[in-house]
């Protein structure tokens, strides 16, 4: 309760310094670029376009008009001016022999901007365009109709480590010692530059992402699959400056791990050409307990003591190629490779007690397990974007395509002691696997705009996927010499998955502040496995279902917003719910699947209030509601062991009747002072799995709280604290329909039968930067100071309790060295024909003496 006190406290106290004024902010990047034209629509070439910014003279102490940047348009009158700071006041003029000069005032009012004015005509009644808006700074939160931004650039303490650290300095986002990302107590959909991607958290580094949209109720341009979760997009670096420029960082951490990289980028006339290649090795370290006891015929209490360690790491690359066909059209290319090997080793001390007529009998034994995995992915990404010259209206074409191969072996060494402590037998099991995929998506999307702010957007899409796994279980039985192969627990299978959609929405407003946009998406799929040793197949067809999605919106007086958005989206059970597979991989932790799923259906209302105060502060408040009919979720059954031959607990999935859950989140992003800025969400929401349908497994609605602190102190130029913490109460467990890609070796649980206990983290991290233009930095940080963000949860069911601890790489401690460099390009100045350009300077400077 003291936990919750202290975020309540802080929430409050954050929403009431909105009123602090903000202190200075460094200038932003703005591109804006167009096209000069005569009366006929004809390009007219080598026009002088000039922007100009309103200085003070410090002798005459009166405002003047200073040259800032200058080019020359093509010969198909198109131009383009990048890298432009933000500043008080700027202006546009163009200027070309024979016609009346064009000027436009370019309000700064700050962010970064990609601007397209469009075909602007030179004649003598100028008509200026639309304001250019821009924001001194880029917000820590952006609010979209349909989203949020969460900009990351300012996060310290997570330099030098994966997507994991990211996340868990997101506002709205749990990560558990796992890394495993829970959106309001569910999974969501992880998105990679706006498409689904094979990538798992841990293998995208920290470094490499820009911003993070949290999408808490998709709208009908994005996939219905996914279920109850929304969407997690992570938007990766780009970089467009002109000439080149890059960075080079390396880290240490205090277990030895260790991480280096850099990115380099060329920009130079049509073509942008970027690379970065980064590495992360790790150390890491587990130490947990789990504590079952089983009815039946004979009761008994299996208690477990674990340590866990794994050696390891990735690398990652990705290669990215920008063609600047002309002004409005860009083809893009890329190619990202990892590439990952990790060898978890993991000791269980077992203590079993077993009740007959009322004694107490124990046996003692331990499991060492040597594993090692690797993985290989390989994709490639190709794009077209097309802006035509009525400014919004645009046409995007995307291919996606991604490879994984993962190979794998394990070998578990269990020893039964005898009573003198002495090793009475040695089973040894082991495991082979391997595996490949391949994801490819199709994508269009077409933008058009009508009068006013109405506006339709259209798409197609087809998702192919498929999967190949095989895995052999053998066991040399105490006493045996030769290893037998389980045919019972080996299996080969493969499967494909296609998806294929369309969607249109129609967005608009009535008046200046109510808006609104209304979508339809249909989607069909189909499915089809088959394991290849029985020869069995199984398949499924998903007829079209439709998916309409609401949001509507409302600007109140000083800068006040409603908004609110209904959706139904559906998740189709993957192949790995499905397939009747019993893996007994590990012993402990026996999992199956089950053929008789079916897809779940989840409809989610949400309704906000947002308030932007003076200086970059911000409060949103959101009040949110699920429900999905046959929610699918973990269960835990029993069945007959193949390779003990006794009756065994197994983690399976089912279909529950449905699931609910309701609450209501603050988010408020504040700059308190010049030095302070800080960032606070609270969560407060009640669940509840309704699972009447599976005799003796319903549990209560739960209340719970999730809160999360994130603090910036800018002590000087060059000196920089960012203190943050997160606060979880007692929760039932996540429903986790996604795959999740936790560590080998740790304990599925069921999200209907169970609950985590309250815990919470801190973190801290220390910036230092120094040489010329602060181009050097080293960032110490420190991650779960107090031990404190572990994994405490309680489950229970027909036949069985159990009690489940772990706690994972505590009070990590990291040093991260990083340098940019670049050199920005002159020759913008210098187009094809000079003395052209110079007279059109010129004639543009007349009259600014």
């Amino acid at each position: 309760m003291k936990h919750f006190s202290f975020f309540l406290i802080t929430a409050l106290f954050a929403i009431q310094a909105v009123a602090q004024p903000p202190g200075k902010t460094p200038p932003s990047i703005g591109h804006v670029y167009g096209k000069a034209v005569d009366a006929s629509g004809k390009g007219i070439a080598d026009a002088s376009v000039l922007i100009l910014e309103n200085k003070i003279n410090p002798e005459t102490k009166k405002a003047k008009e200073t040259l800032l940047k200058g080019v020359s348009t093509r010969n198909n009158g198109e131009f383009s001016l990048e890298e432009l700071p933000v500043v008080s006041k700027l202006k546009l003029k163009i200027s070309a022999v024979g016609y009346t000069s064009f000027e436009q005032e370019i309000a700064a009012l700050g962010g970064n901007f990609d601007k397209d004015l469009g075909n602007i005509e030179l004649k003598p009644e100028v008509k200026q365009l639309e304001t250019v808006v821009v924001t001194a700074e880029k917000p820590l939160m952006k609010m979209d109709i349909d989203k949020k931004t969460f900009n990351v650039d300012k996060n310290i303490v997570t330099a030098g480590g994966t997507a994991v650290d990211v996340m868990r300095n997101v506002p709205s986002l749990q990560v558990d010692i796992d890394g495993n990302v829970k959106l309001r107590n569910a999974s969501p959909q992880l998105y990679v530059d706006g498409r689904p991607t094979t990538l798992t958290l841990d293998q995208i580094p920290a470094d490499a992402i820009e911003s993070v949209e949290v999408i808490t109720n998709p709208s009908a341009k994005y996939d219905a699959s996914g279920g109850n979760a929304g969407i997690l997009n992570i938007v990766l670096k780009k970089n467009r400056k002109s000439g080149y420029n890059g960075n080079i960082m390396a880290g240490i951490d205090r277990r030895g791990g260790w991480n280096a990289g850099g990115n380099f980028n060329l920009r130079q006339d049509k073509f942008n050409f970027s690379a970065s290649v980064m590495t992360n090795q790790m150390r890491n370290k587990t130490t947990g307990t789990v504590d079952r006891y089983n009815q039946g015929d004979t009761a008994v209490n299996i208690f477990q003591d674990n340590l866990s360690k794994t050696k390891g790491g990735f690398l990652f690359g990705k290669l990215g190629l920008d063609y600047f066909v002309t002004n409005r059209t860009t083809l893009s290319a890329g190619v990202i490779r990892v590439h990952g090997k990790f060898r978890p080793n993991e000791t269980i001390d077992i203590q079993t007690d077993s009740l007959f007529g009322g004694n107490t009998y124990s046996k003692f034994s331990d499991r060492i397990s040597q594993s090692s995995r690797q993985f290989n992915a390989l994709g490639f990404q190709a794009g077209m974007k097309h802006n035509f010259k009525t400014p919004g209206e645009e046409w995007t074409a995307d291919f996606n395509m991604f490879n994984g191969k993962m190979d794998g072996d394990a070998l578990y060494t269990t020893n039964y002691y005898a009573d003198n402590n002495g090793i009475a037998g040695t089973q040894l099991q082991k495991n082979i696997s391997s595996g490949k995929n391949r994801f490819i998506t199709i994508q269009t999307d077409y933008v058009k705009p009508f009068k006013g702010s109405t506006k339709l957007e259209t798409g197609l899409r087809a998702q192919i996927t498929t999967t190949d796994n095989n895995n052999e279980n053998l066991i040399r039985y105490p006493g045996a010499e030769e290893y037998i192969k389980i045919m019972a627990a080996t299996t080969n299978y493969k499967n494909t998955n296609n998806v294929y959609a369309a969607y249109a929405s129609l967005a608009s407003s009535i008046g200046k502040n109510f808006g609104y946009k209304i979508g339809l998406r249909a989607e069909s799929s189909a499915y089809t496995g088959q394991l290849i040793n029985s020869g069995e197949k199984f398949r499924n067809n998903y007829p079209v279902s439709l998916f309409p999605s609401l949001f509507l919106s409302q600007k109140l007086n000083n800068r006040q917003e409603l908004q609110f958005s209904v959706t139904r989206r559906i998740n189709r059970p993957n192949f790995f719910q499905l397939i009747p597979y019993t893996d007994y991989t590990d012993s402990l932790n026996i999992t199956r699947g089950n053929p008789d799923l079916v897809p779940e259906f989840t409809y989610t209302g949400e309704l906000s209030y947002s308030k932007t105060f003076a200086g970059n502060n911000s409060f949103l408040a959101s009040l949110y509601y699920k429900y999905t009919d046959n929610l699918i979720t973990r269960y835990y059954d029993t069945a007959i062991n193949e390779i003990s031959g006794k009756r065994d607990y197994i983690s399976t999935f089912i279909n529950a009747n449905s699931a609910q859950s309701f609450g209501v989140e603050l988010t408020s992003v504040n700059t308190v002072s010049k030095w302070w800025d800080i960032t606070t969400n609270i969560n407060l929401y009640n669940s509840r799995i309704n699972t009447d349908n599976i005799a003796g497994t319903s549990q209560d609605a739960m209340w719970s709280m999730f809160g999360k602190l994130n603090n910036n102190f800018k002590l000087s130029k060059t000196f920089t604290i960012q203190l943050s913490g997160d606060y979880q109460s007692k929760t039932n467990l996540p429903i986790t329909t996604a795959q999740q890609f936790g560590p080998p070796m740790s304990s599925a649980q069921s999200a209907s039968q169970g609950y985590i206990k309250a815990f919470y983290g801190v973190d801290l991290a220390i910036k230092k930067t120094f040489l010329k233009d602060n181009a050097a930095a080293a960032t110490l940080s420190f991650n779960d100071i107090f031990r404190s963000r572990k994994s405490d949860q309680y489950s229970q069911g027909t036949g069985f309790e159990q009690y489940y601890y772990r706690l994972n790489n505590p009070q990590m401690v990291r040093l991260t060295l990083t340098y940019r460099f670049g050199k920005v390009d002159m020759t913008l100045f210098k187009r094809q024909n000079l003395k052209g350009q110079a007279e059109g300077m010129q004639n543009g400077m007349q009259g600014m003496q």
